[in-house]
């Protein structure tokens, strides 16, 4: 990438770039290379950044033209693989514009990491019962915070009201050693693919990569994301013979709070756990008629007013799309 102009040795340009990417600003990666022994100026820190940033994102796409360009590819075909493709957000300030933070925003970043397993397979599931974490109250609402971007914010009266009446709702199959899995896929090699661009754009990214990993010609193909709706326009456009998965994070999340949201406090735990398990067993369309069920009850949310987000009709209505 001709980067041996700026004097650094491979070894401690890839230090240099790997600070100012893991740390919180420039300044920090300078004042840490300092400790090190290494001492370089804020501003050198981000030039180097950009440049060895930019160089490879050019080289990322354009190793993504020839691989989609390539007929067979030079590598063992694996037996089973998955695609996981997720976004979050990026905190970004406008370039060239002097020292400081200009325009500050939000703009949101897009990863895809693609996994080959070993091939483990049961003639009845291995994993009748939802995991013993999905059924731990506390760490649900936890879990849920979270997932909102609320991690910092202190448990209030939804954690006492998250708590099961009984201990019933803890069923004794569900109970157990969650390291204990000798019936999971055991990962064996990943490779990351992350941009900044849109799904359009995103897609042939992680096409490229699946196919120099020959992971169209797999015996077990899946497929795993969110709901939201760029994600499965990617498995349609590429990924279309690959088998769609939910993430089941974000599942149990609506279904928390929607049971939240729709019944008394003594019936929320029972409908979470109902509807939980249900969708952890294949029958997520049981789950849908009966959310339905309560949307008629409570109402669809005003579509031109504001409410609040602990509204039921809101939180419902997000759980049903």
């Amino acid at each position: 990438m001709r980067l041996d102009g700026h004097g650094y040795s491979p070894a401690r340009l890839q230090k240099i770039v790997t600070a100012a990417a893991r740390l919180h600003s420039f300044a920090d990666a300078a004042f840490a290379l300092g400790l090190s022994g290494l001492a370089i100026s804020a501003r050198h820190v981000q030039q180097l950044t950009q440049e060895v940033g930019t160089a490879l994102a050019r080289a990322r796409d354009e190793q993504a033209q020839r691989r989609r360009r390539q007929r067979s590819p030079r590598v063992a075909t694996p037996e089973v693989v998955a695609v996981e493709v997720d976004g979050g957000r990026l905190r970004t300030r406008a370039s060239a514009s002097g020292p400081g933070v200009h325009k500050a925003e939000n703009q949101e970043d897009k990863i895809a990491c693609l996994v080959t397993l070993s091939n483990v397979e049961h003639a009845a599931d291995p994993q009748p019962e939802p995991p013993p974490s999905f059924v731990q109250p506390r760490r649900m609402v936890r879990l849920v915070q979270q997932m909102a971007g609320q991690a910092s914010e202190p448990l209030d009266a939804t954690d006492a009201a998250a708590e099961p009446a009984t201990d019933e709702a803890f069923p004794p199959t569900a109970i157990r050693d969650p390291h204990a899995e000798p019936w999971s896929p055991r990962r064996l090699v990943r490779t990351c693919v992350a941009s900044m661009v849109n799904s359009r754009a995103f897609g042939p990214l992680m096409a490229a990569e699946a196919q120099s990993r020959d992971f169209y010609a797999a015996r077990r193909r899946a497929f795993v994301a969110d709901g939201c709706a760029y994600n499965w326009s990617i498995h349609r456009g590429y990924f279309t013979d690959f088998v769609p998965i939910v993430d089941f994070l974000h599942v149990v999340c609506y279904l928390f709070q929607a049971s939240q949201a729709v019944e008394v406090e003594s019936e929320r735990w029972p409908l979470y756990w109902r509807w939980l398990r249900s969708c952890w067993q294949g029958r997520a369309a049981e789950v849908v008629r009966q959310m339905e069920d309560y949307q008629q009850r409570v109402g669809r949310p005003p579509p031109q007013e504001e409410v609040p987000p602990t509204d039921p009709r809101r939180l419902l209505a997000a759980a049903l799309s």
